[in-house]
C-alpha cells in the first residue's frame, strides 16, 4: 500500500515536512485527476463554485478601492469565453497568437485566459524598448495585438500602433479600456466586440490537449538576442496544483496580485494557482505594487479583503509601510518572496512588522515558474525552499561549452539542474517552415534544464543559492540583460568598451552600475555617459545607476572579460559610501566567499549602526579591527 502524505485536506495533499514528498510521489502524477488545460480548469472551478468570488479588480471603475467590483468563477468563465469567440471572429489561425501589452485589469485575466482557450497567448512587458518588443512578437508570429486604447494610455496606444504596422502576421490591434479613435480606423475595440459573443461557450469544438502550447513568456536572457519561453497547457496545470501542495489555497484563503501578469509569478502563484482552487484573488489593478496611493493603504487593504498570503519582489518588501497600530491582521499567514536576492534586513523587517514569517522560493520562466518553496512548518535558514513535488533538482559540474559531464554529491556547489513536469520543451526559434518551434539544444541534456544558477541540494532536497553562472541582472525581480545595456552604451563614439554588472542594493537588491572604457581625449564626463545611458537603454529599468571610467577592463587568460572583479568592486563602493555617510573611514577589501561577494571591512570602534546598514544588503561581510 503505498504511503500516505502526513498532511491532508480531503484528498489535496500538502508538502507542510520533508517527508510528505516521497509519499506524494508514491502515487504517479499522471493518475492525479488534473485537468486538460488552463480552459479547462477554469471551466472546473465555475462548475463547482459559480457564485465563488474569483477577482476584487481594484484600480478600475474610478471607485475607492473598498467598493472595487468583483467577479465571480462564472463570470470569470463568461469573460474569458467573451474574449476566446472575439478571437475566434477576428480570424485567429488554430494555434495562433494574441499578444498582450497591457496593464493589469479584469480584461487582461479573460484576454488571458481566452486566448489559451483557442490559441497561445504572449504577454510581454510594455516598457521594453519598441525594437525589442517587435522581435519579440515576430519571433512568435503574433496575430493579434492587444493594447491600452488611447483614452486609457495614449503613450502605449501609439507605441502598440508603431508596433503594430512592423509586424509581418499581424491581422489586427486591439484596443482595451476605451475605444480606439477616429483616426484608427483599423483597429477594434475590445469591449464592443467581447460584447457582441456569447459567454456560454467556446464557438469552436476544439479543445487545448495537455501538450499543446498555452503561452510564450519572454526571458531577461544573457544574450541581445530576445527569448521566448513556451509553456504547455501541462505545464501550467501542473504548476497551479504543484503550487495548491503548499497550503496557500486552503478554503478561507484569499490571495493578492500586484506582479504584472506579463511575469510568470503572477499568472501561476497569484493566477492558475488560485484559479484550480477556487481562491479569491485580490488584484492591485494597473500600477499593482508601484501604486503609491494604494500601497501607503497596504495593510487596510490586507485587513479589508481578508488576504492570507501575497506574493513579491524583494523591493516589494523594502516598500511597504509600517503596520497601523491596533490593525487586525490575523488572517495573514506569511508572505512569499523570490525572483531576486533577499537582504537579510528586509526579512526582519517584515517579520517584525507583519509578525508572520516571509516564506523564500526559487523558479525560472524556463521550467514555468516554480522549483522550490520553503515548508511552511519546516524552514531551513540559507535555503531558498525544498522542491516540489514531482520535480527532481541536482547540483551539476559542467564543461568549457558549459555542458553537464557529473552530478556533484548532496551539499556540494555546482550548476543547478532540474528535470520534471515543469520543464519547458526549449526556447523558441525559428523553424524550417518559417514558423516558431521549441529548440532544446544548449539548454536541456537527457531532459534535464541547466538553468544558470550555482548553487547546492540537501539530501532532502532543499536548494540553496550560491551566486549565478550568468551575468543576468535581476532588479527588484525584473531581468535586465547586461549585453543589450552594453551596447547602448558602445553606440556612444567615445566609448571603447563596456561592461555592465549588478551592484547590490539596500531597495531594488541588484541595479545596473557600468564600466566603461573611452578613447584617448574623449570629452564625455561619467556624468555625460550616465545621461546617455539613460536616453539610449533598451528599458527605463536598464539604465546604469552610474557610470565608472577604467583604463582597461579585468579579462580572464583566454580574454573574456571577468565580470566578478567588477562585482567586487561595486561592492567596496557600496561599502565605501555607507561607511562616509557614518562618517568613518576604513580599508575595505572584497573577494569572493562560495561564489558570493564577500566584504572584510578594517574598522576600529563601534560598529554596530554601520554593520546593521549592511545587513540590508544582499552581500555578506565582516568588521575586524
Amino acid at each position: 500500500m503505498a504511503p500516505t502524505p502526513s498532511h491532508t485536506l480531503g484528498d489535496r495533499p500538502l508538502v507542510l515536512l520533508p517527508e510528505d514528498l516521497p509519499a506524494i510521489e508514491a502515487v504517479p502524477l499522471h493518475e492525479r485527476p488534473l485537468p486538460a488545460s488552463t480552459y479547462a480548469l477554469l471551466e472546473r472551478t465555475a462548475g463547482a463554485h459559480p457564485d465563488r468570488t474569483a477577482l476584487y479588480l481594484l484600480g478600475e471603475g474610478g471607485v475607492p478601492w473598498r467598493d472595487a467590483p468583483s467577479w465571480t468563477y462564472g463570470t470569470l468563465l463568461e469573460r474569458v469565453h467573451k474574449a476566446a469567440n472575439a478571437f475566434l471572429a477576428l480570424g485567429l489561425a488554430e494555434g495562433g497568437v494574441v499578444a498582450l501589452m497591457l496593464p493589469n485589469l479584469g480584461a487582461t485575466y479573460a484576454a488571458l485566459l481566452g486566448a489559451q482557450a483557442v490559441g497561445i497567448v504572449n504577454p510581454v512587458n510594455p516598457v521594453l524598448a519598441e525594437d525589442h518588443l517587435v522581435q519579440i512578437l515576430t519571433l512568435t508570429g503574433a496575430e493579434l495585438l492587444l493594447a491600452p486604447g488611447p483614452g486609457l494610455s495614449p503613450e502605449q496606444w501609439a507605441k502598440a500602433r508603431r508596433i503594430a504596422a512592423r509586424l509581418p502576421r499581424l491581422r489586427a490591434l486591439v484596443a482595451v479600456g476605451s475605444p480606439p479613435g477616429p483616426e484608427d480606423s483599423d483597429a477594434v475595440d475590445f469591449d464592443a466586440l467581447t460584447s457582441d459573443q456569447p459567454g456560454d461557450r467556446l464557438l469552436t469544438d476544439r479543445r487545448p490537449a495537455p501538450d499543446d502550447l498555452a503561452a510564450y513568456f519572454h526571458t531577461g536572457g544573457t544574450t541581445g538576442v530576445p527569448k521566448v519561453a513556451p509553456h504547455t497547457h501541462a505545464m501550467e496545470v501542473y504548476m497551479a496544483w504543484a503550487l495548491g501542495c503548499s497550503g496557500a489555497y486552503l478554503d478561507g484563503s484569499v490571495g493578492m496580485s500586484g506582479l504584472p501578469l506579463f511575469h510568470v509569478n503572477a499568472v501561476h502563484v497569484t493566477g492558475l494557482g488560485p484559479f484550480m482552487h477556487g481562491v479569491p484573488v485580490v488584484s492591485l489593478g494597473p500600477l499593482g505594487y508601484r501604486d503609491k496611493a494604494l500601497i501607503a493603504e497596504f495593510w487596510h487593504v490586507i485587513a479589508h479583503f481578508r488576504v492570507s498570503s501575497f506574493s513579491g519582489v524583494p523591493t516589494v518588501y523594502a516598500g511597504l509601510p509600517p503596520v497601523p497600530d491596533g490593525l487586525d491582521l490575523s488572517c495573514l499567514r506569511a508572505g512569499a518572496v523570490g525572483a531576486a536576492p533577499l537582504p537579510g534586513k528586509v526579512r526582519e523587517s517584515f517579520e517584525a512588522n507583519a509578525k508572520v514569517a516571509l516564506l523564500e522560493g526559487y523558479g525560472l520562466t524556463e521550467a514555468t515558474c516554480a522549483t522550490a518553496a520553503t515548508p511552511a512548518f519546516a524552514p531551513r535558514a540559507g535555503s531558498v525552499g525544498l522542491r516540489l513535488p514531482y520535480q527532481d533538482v541536482k547540483a551539476v559540474t559542467v564543461d568549457a561549452e558549459e555542458r553537464p559531464i557529473g552530478d556533484c554529491p548532496p551539499d556540494v556547489q555546482g550548476v543547478l539542474a532540474i528535470k520534471g513536469p515543469s520543464v519547458f520543451p526549449g526556447y523558441l526559434r525559428p523553424g524550417p517552415d518559417g514558423r516558431p518551434a521549441p529548440d532544446p539544444s544548449g539548454k536541456i541534456f537527457d531532459g534535464w534544464l541547466l538553468t544558470g544558477d550555482l548553487g547546492r541540494v540537501d539530501a532532502d532536497g532543499y536548494v540553496y543559492l550560491t551566486g549565478r553562472a550568468k551575468d543576468l541582472i535581476i532588479r527588484g525581480g525584473h531581468n535586465i540583460d547586461p549585453i543589450l545595456v552594453e551596447e547602448s552604451l558602445m553606440a556612444h563614439p567615445e566609448v571603447v568598451a563596456a561592461a555592465v554588472v549588478g551592484a547590490p542594493d539596500a531597495h531594488a537588491g541588484e541595479v545596473p552600475v557600468a564600466y566603461l572604457v573611452v578613447a584617448q581625449g574623449a570629452r564625455a564626463t561619467e556624468e555625460d555617459l550616465r545621461g546617455w545611458g539613460r536616453e539610449h537603454a533598451p528599458e527605463p529599468a536598464a539604465a546604469p545607476r552610474s557610470v565608472h571610467f577604467v583604463d582597461r577592463l579585468p579579462t580572464t587568460l583566454i580574454g573574456k572579460v571577468y565580470k566578478p572583479a567588477l562585482v567586487q568592486d561595486a561592492v567596496r563602493r557600496v561599502v565605501l559610501a555607507e561607511l562616509d555617510r557614518a562618517g568613518l573611514s576604513a580599508s575595505v577589501e572584497v573577494d569572493l566567499k562560495d561564489g558570493r561577494p564577500h566584504a572584510v571591512i578594517a574598522l576600529q570602534g563601534d560598529a554596530s549602526a554601520l554593520a546593521s546598514e549592511l545587513d540590508r544588503y544582499a552581500f555578506t561581510h565582516e568588521i575586524a579591527p
